[in-house]
């Protein structure tokens, strides 16, 4: 490979990623677009240049990324936890720079394409009816509260 091939690589990685991360900002997620970037991007480099010679350096990259995923999650009072969506994401984005850095573009933008349908599916008009927060009032809780019985 030559450099140029593995530069319009990392371009797409970096892209597809930046993509991902403006839908997040534009959400109010603690990770934006430039997060998101340099997630997307260092994965697609990292296995651009060493999934030939280095293979297990890809697992050192799904290592590195739990890490920053656990930092995106918040316990905030009332036990609530929040972030775990942009957390997927920033593992999700992490998964196309794998895909792109190993010389599949296509597949990388497929699944860009689907993180940011599934994102987006709760504010597309007609795709509403795929969400299921819609109708959770309508079943009960699988875990009732204590004060609850």
């Amino acid at each position: 490979m030559t450099d140029g091939q593995l530069a319009l690589r990392i371009l797409v990685g970096f892209g597809l990623a930046f993509l991902v991360g403006v839908e997040r900002e534009t959400r109010g997620s603690p990770a934006g677009n430039r997060t998101f970037a340099l997630v997307g991007g260092a994965a697609t480099a990292i296995t651009a240049v060493t999934i030939r010679t280095s293979p297990q350096a890809v697992a050192g990259v799904v290592t590195g990324v739990g890490f920053i995923g656990a930092g995106l999650v918040l316990h905030e009072e009332a036990g609530l936890i929040r972030g775990i969506t942009t957390a997927a994401a920033v593992f999700g984005v992490a998964g196309v720079g794998i895909v792109v850095g190993s010389g599949h573009v296509a597949l990388g933008a497929l699944t860009t394409a689907l993180a940011l349908l599934v994102l987006e599916l709760r504010y597309l008009p007609g795709l509403r009816l795929l969400n299921p927060g819609r109708y959770q009032a309508h079943f009960r809780d699988d875990f009732p509260r204590r004060d609850e019985g």
